[in-house]
């Protein structure tokens, strides 16, 4: 039982099935008794009526026959039930009680009872006013500054004002802009209404400005102020809180001063009287409703506020002062004086649970039973305690984390491609042209050793690849299980894709003990597809602006035996020539020399080398693994190939910033468009027609502005994808060049692959071009630093698109340097000493961007060595001009 649950002192369900809302509760001496008790008034969406006079015998008891005063059912839904001056000629409180279409006024009286049933009491219709519009809800005061009487105010669903002085109507006013109706309250210091607009607005209107307020046509004014009128309706002053609001309340604390309190979906307003924020507080629970009333102290109010946790809140200012559990979540709250208790808080919920409750404690009477003390041997403790970590280290060292023999076990995965084409190919809305584009069926089979919960096989490969299938899903539910799936694989796009490799990949859950769920775990399976898929046998040509040789140490092999599904049949003499060409339309040749052991790739686009290259060196290690020879190597000993590496990388960028560019002024077009809309639907709304001074031709223009500045970026976003994949096909081509050249590991090269290929995706928020340079930035200050000096330079923690690609270009070449140096790649702490500038044997001088760029990078060398004398002392060798690049 919690200490601060809120005591109850009586409470009732009221009726079966009906709802309630926060309009719906109202505490007030509505038969004019004169004694200061309250009566709890309450009406239902289902048309019942209810005034309650608690009287219990003992704190707790629920609601007596006595206690109801009245219920009467009046057939129509009550919104809101008031009571206050609605009649003219009495100063007694009378009903008012809202339904949706009709406002009724009634008397409440008693007759005093001569048997034991008591006192009986009835209401009688005082006056009635039939609703032209739905009402939403009501406020009363003394509007205007009347004496002894009460104007009541009621708010209709489509934003209007309509203000009844009592029997009579006086006038109804349009809100301007009005969307939805918020709460409503009245302001009797300033003579105001204050509501909370669908902007998410606190707003105030005079009611003088309410009464003399006239449409803009019956007066005579420029168009201007024609346009800035609207309906002569002016807002006194506006507030944005920047949510909806649940509910308003105005409170005073003396004649000089009010405020106003406005409960929000999260957090909770205290205003002046002008709309300037007194203070404001963050509500940690979603609240249901609120009640200010004046505190003992000075200068500070109380405000309770009901959440949907079913607590209550007391806080003063912005301090919590108290928290109290209720049964129900409260929609409504009042405070009043009932049977002589005073402070009585009595809350409603919408389900109709009425509860009269009061704050206080329970006393805990439940003390903790002793521990047995008992001393503690140290000693021992600490002998067991080695004995376990030695336990647990053994298991370490055995089994690792998990045994790896259950791990490896549980699922195995294998893909098998077909050798042959399918016999009907399955490609579908392909963009490659006239060829016949063909398509290939992959078989991937798992096999479980034992029972397995849900598994899911994912397949991927490179665009413009695409698969029929590539979400599977499995039941394992018996051990030794197999399943096969298979799918087809064909080019859709134009262009060639960066790799051929396919990846299936494999999610499940194996069961255990210490998890019932079962132990998320990953599988997965790699596949190659045949060449021949993206690629047709095609005329060798003799010239070509790109060019690659390839030194082997062993004598040349015959294309024919390499490539036997690409000779050509009218030319089956040229063994040493062979052509290839891509479904996308570029050409590559493919060249053997008959006397050196040498191959000879080329072809007019550079990216287009790749894949010959990578299938080249591929095949030619297959084909001397058969023979038995274990020593076969390739390498490469021309001039790194940096210059038509970065034309692909600035026209990527360049496709990069044109992208920003079009999104932006696609941004702009769209907020001109919006602005547009907002005028003409402010004119159209307009009772007074007025011209559209060429507006709808505006409007037309920028909505063809913003449909081609739409297929723009569309057709950009298509560019760059195309220029990504280009440019992962080069960086590949790069990174089998830089591991040729120097001789460098698997390791090496996969450390290569990270720094180069980190994204699969090339998005605006995070590019190639910074997460390449950032992680490259890193190797030449890590493992190729040159000095403890370069090592003590710390990276920039965010990535931001670059101005330009020359640091990027600058830091690639200075790569390229360091590693012909002697340098080498390496990810442990020891690679961190600064590298031994050795040139190796075999090695190439690293061609500079451009002529400029070398004069530039030789002044910066002799800024840098003037600097830093001891390095020239270190390296006898002369020193190169990219050596003296700065980071």
């Amino acid at each position: 039982m919690s200490l601060f649950k809120a005591r109850d002192w009586w409470s009732t369900v009221l009726g079966e099935k009906e709802e309630f809302d926060q309009g719906c509760l109202c505490l007030a001496d509505v038969d004019n008794t004169g004694n200061g008790q309250d009566k709890i008034i309450v009406g239902s969406f289902m048309g019942y009526l209810r005034i309650f006079n608690p009287h219990p015998v003992k704190t707790g008891d629920g609601a007596q026959a006595e206690d109801m005063l009245l219920e009467v059912h009046l057939r129509d839904p009550i919104l809101q039930v008031e009571v206050g001056k609605f009649v003219s000629g009495t100063e007694m409180l009378h009903l008012a009680v809202l339904h949706s279409r009709k406002l009724c006024v009634y008397s409440v009286s008693g007759t005093l009872g001569n048997v034991e049933h008591g006192n009986q009491y009835q209401i009688k219709l005082m006056y009635e006013h039939n609703l032209q519009r739905t009402a939403c809800n009501m406020t009363y005061g003394s509007f205007g500054g009347v004496k002894g009487r009460d104007l009541i105010c009621i708010q209709s669903m489509d934003g209007m004002l309509m203000v009844f002085e009592q029997e009579s109507y006086a006038f109804g006013r349009f809100l301007p802009g009005s969307l939805l109706p918020g709460p409503l309250a009245y302001s009797s210091r300033t003579d105001s209404f204050i509501t909370v607009s669908s902007c998410q607005q606190v707003e105030s209107y005079k009611y003088q400005v309410l009464a003399f307020a006239t449409d803009a046509d019956k007066r005579q004014e420029t168009e201007q102020q024609k346009l800035g009128s609207g309906k002569r309706l002016v807002v006194d002053w506006t507030l944005n809180i920047g949510e909806q609001a649940l509910d308003i309340c105005i409170v005073s604390f003396n004649q000089s001063a009010s405020s106003v309190f406005v409960l929000g979906e999260r957090n909770f307003f205290c205003l002046k009287d002008n709309g300037q924020i007194r203070f404001m507080k963050k509500l940690d629970c979603s609240p249901s409703c609120f009640l200010p009333y004046c505190s003992v102290s000075e200068g500070t109010i109380n405000t309770l506020i009901g959440n949907h946790n079913h607590m209550l809140h007391i806080y003063q200012d912005v301090t919590l002062k108290w928290a109290t559990q209720l049964p129900h979540i409260p929609v409504a709250v009042r405070v009043g004086c009932l049977h002589d208790l005073k402070g009585v808080i009595v809350t409603l919920s919408d389900d109709g649970h009425l509860q009269c409750s009061y704050l206080g404690t329970d006393p805990s009477f439940f003390q903790a039973p002793k521990v047995e003390s008992r001393e503690l041997h140290y000693e021992e403790l600490d002998i067991e305690l080695k004995e376990l970590q030695k336990i647990i280290k053994d298991v370490n060292k055995s089994q690792g984390i998990w045994p790896m023999t259950e791990r490896e076990d549980d699922l195995k995965v294998s893909a098998m491609v077909s050798p042959k084409f399918d016999s009907v190919s399955q490609a579908a809305d392909v963009e490659v042209g006239t060829d016949l584009v063909p398509s290939v069926t992959v078989k991937v089979t798992l096999q479980n050793r034992l029972a397995l919960q849900k598994a899911k096989l994912s397949v991927y490969v490179q665009p413009p690849l695409v698969l029929t299938c590539d979400q599977f899903t499995f039941e394992f539910m018996a051990p030794e299980m197999s399943r096969t799936v298979a799918f087809s694989v064909y080019l859709k796009g134009s262009y060639t894709p960066s790799e051929l490799e396919g990846n299936a990949v494999v999610s499940y859950s194996r069961p255990s003990d210490i998890n019932p769920d079962g132990i998320p775990r990953v599988i997965q399976c790699k596949f190659r597809l045949p060449l021949k898929l993206i690629c047709l046998p095609g005329q060798p040509s003799k010239t070509a602006s790109h060019k690659l040789t390839i030194d082997t140490n062993k004598s040349p092999v015959s294309l024919l035996s390499l490539f036997p599904g690409f000779a050509n049949q009218s030319e089956d003499d040229q063994v040493n020539v062979m052509g290839f060409r891509f479904l996308g339309g570029s050409r590559v040749t493919l060249l053997a020399s008959k006397t050196s052991q040498r191959y000879r790739i080329q072809s007019e686009q550079f990216e287009d080398l790749w894949l010959i290259t990578n299938e080249l060196i591929i095949r030619l290690q297959e084909y001397f693994e058969k023979q038995g020879i274990k020593d076969f190597a390739c390498s490469f000993s021309g001039s790194m190939p940096l210059q038509e590496y970065f034309e692909l990388i600035d026209h990527h960028f360049e496709l990069r910033i044109n992208g920003e560019k079009l999104e932006e002024l696609l941004s702009e077009r769209a907020v001109q468009f919006r602005a547009i809309q907002r005028r003409l639907l402010t004119r159209f709304k307009d009772k007074t027609p007025a011209p559209l001074q060429h507006l709808d031709t505006l409007l037309d223009g920028t909505y063809k502005q913003v449909i081609a500045l739409a297929d723009a970026v569309e057709e950009n976003q298509d560019s760059l994808f195309q220029s990504f994949t280009r440019l992962k096909s080069a960086t590949h081509l790069v990174i089998l060049l830089i591991g040729l050249w120097q001789k460098l590991s698997t390791d090496q090269i996969a450390i290569l692959e990270a720094a180069f290929l980190p994204l699969q995706q090339d998005t605006q928020e995070l590019g190639w071009e910074e997460t390449v340079d950032a992680a490259i930035s890193h190797l030449l200050k890590t493992c190729l630093s040159k000095s403890s000096k370069e090592q003590a330079l710390n990276l920039s923690s965010q990535l931001n698109i670059p101005k330009d690609t020359s640091r990027l270009k600058k830091h690639i070449t200075l790569l390229c340097d360091r590693l012909a140096k002697g340098g080498r790649l390496c990810l442990s702490t020891d690679a961190a000493a600064p590298q031994t500038m050795v040139m190796p044997v075999g090695g190439c001088t690293t061609i500079p961007e451009s002529d400029l760029e070398e004069r530039s990078i030789e002044q910066d060398s002799t800024e840098l060595f003037t600097n830093h004398k001891h390095l020239i002392v270190e390296t006898p060798l002369p020193v190169s001009p990219l050596q003296g690049v700065s980071e």
